[in-house]
């Protein structure tokens, strides 16, 4: 049967942002204004209450913008936090093995458990958790940890109240407002309305307050922070699994950094913390780790003591959660992972993770050399710049235009960020040399 379409149908006239031209990154412009058609979808009002663009792209477009003004410089990137060395021969290895096994008909998979391999969540469980009695059925493998802060927002929904370090990584704010938990941004401060900003500056010993902040359903606390670099003490993350278990709350602990722990001062997961695990869920990567950030690969752990207000436990949603959103990390990656954690693996993995420690201990020197304050860099990749009474975009754009060295501004982190900017030690090692160079001749 022939459905007949009427020819009266006709789309609904509006004014809508075009973009004149597309950069390199794929992100309109949305300069010019001019009459289209648009569907009668209503645009999500909490998308309205995202500030600007993620800060991330914003500041590769910023460079690429750099580089067509000047396209005969050597420009450093020392901002977006990515990776820069070669994988391990036999990481790299694994994975090419097993994409090859793909192309036999014995060696050829489909769709894995949701959850991930119990290869991998044993060996995870094994080298990161081995005295803390975490099984590798509460670890769930994933493709980064990103990803699994956005399914966790998903999991606790729009009605929970959370609270966050300032300065904090962006993807908790951004993720907390797309899902509805946050007010609209004040004027001025660029806080979100209903969020609670836990101060963590030089002035604390970038630790929050506990008795002055509001109790909240949830925490996000990052340690090595991102972007301060702070290492959170055993002395600090007892008195934060001691404030979520009076209030009742749950703590979110991103460990992204733990291996480049090293002093023995600080725990390397919040699981070492006693009582940690009926208060905690911890999520963590392999790309800092083992340099996986375009293989894509981490995990989370939920505990099975970990309980909601009725008694029930929190896996279980999570692992409907990942069974509904998630059809798994790929397979190639999850070989790499495993051979990152075999011995002859573990160890390439921290000969990297030693590169660009040195990388860091050199740009803190030179930070530090020139009389600025300057943090982390010994326990995390990243250093924190303090420039008083400036501000971070200032900042940023200065170096940039001066030096040709790109950095992150700290106010993109939150409004405790605003006089800080963020260099990354994640760079090949003539590169973070040159950049010293550079930024002593600016700065002196």
């Amino acid at each position: 049967m022939l459905i007949k379409i009427s020819s009266s149908f006709s789309f609904m006239p509006c004014k809508a942002s075009l973009t004149a031209q597309e950069n390199e990154t794929g992100m309109s412009s949305h300069k010019d204004v001019v009459t289209s058609y648009c569907t009668k979808v209503h645009r999500n009002r909490k998308m309205e209450r995202l500030q600007h663009n993620y800060l991330f792209p914003e500041i590769c477009a910023r460079e690429l913008e750099h580089i067509k003004k000047y396209p005969n410089a050597k420009v450093i990137t020392l901002g977006v936090g990515d990776t820069t060395q070669p994988l391990p021969d036999v990481v790299a290895s694994s994975m090419s093995n097993y994409a090859n096994k793909l192309a036999t008909p014995t060696g050829y998979r489909g769709y894995g458990p949701e959850q991930g391999s119990k290869e991998l969540r044993r060996a995870i469980a094994e080298k990161f958790y081995k005295d803390m009695n975490i099984k590798g059925t509460e670890i769930f493998i994933s493709d980064g940890a990103q990803g699994d802060i956005c399914r966790l927002q998903l999991l606790f929904g729009s009605d929970m109240s959370i609270a966050v370090q300032d300065p904090t990584f962006p993807a908790y704010v951004d993720s907390s407002v797309i899902i509805g938990q946050t007010g609209d941004v004040e004027k001025g401060s660029g806080s979100y309305q209903k969020i609670e900003y836990m101060k963590c500056g030089p002035q604390n010993s970038f630790f929050p307050d506990l008795s002055r902040t509001t109790p909240t359903d949830i925490i996000f606390f990052c340690s090595p922070n991102n972007p301060t670099g702070h290492a959170a003490n055993w002395e600090q993350l007892e008195q934060l699994v001691q404030f979520a278990q009076q209030n009742g709350s749950i703590i979110v602990y991103d460990s992204a950094y733990a291996v480049y722990i090293t002093d023995g001062r600080s725990p390397r997961s919040i699981y070492q913390v006693p009582g940690a695990k009926k208060v905690a869920i911890e999520v963590s990567s392999f790309s800092k780790i083992a340099g996986f950030t375009g293989v894509r690969l981490g995990w989370t752990v939920v505990p099975e003591e970990l309980l909601y207000s009725n008694g029930l436990a929190v896996i279980n949603d999570f692992n409907r959660i990942v069974c509904t959103c998630f059809n798994g990390a790929s397979r190639i990656a999850q070989a790499g992972g495993l051979a990152s954690l075999s011995s002859e693996g573990f160890k390439a993995v921290l000969s990297l993770v030693d590169y660009y420690k040195e990388n860091a201990r050199i740009l803190l020197e030179t930070f530090k050399s020139l009389g600025l304050s300057a943090y982390g860099g010994v326990n995390a990749p990243y250093i924190w710049v303090h420039f008083p009474g400036s501000d971070s975009w200032d900042v940023f754009n200065e170096i940039l235009e001066k030096t040709h060295i790109v950095t992150v501004p700290g106010s993109g982190f939150g409004p405790g960020g605003k006089e800080f900017i963020r260099v990354t030690a994640f760079g090949h090692r003539e590169n973070i040399v040159e950049a010293s160079k550079r930024l002593r001749s600016l700065l002196s």
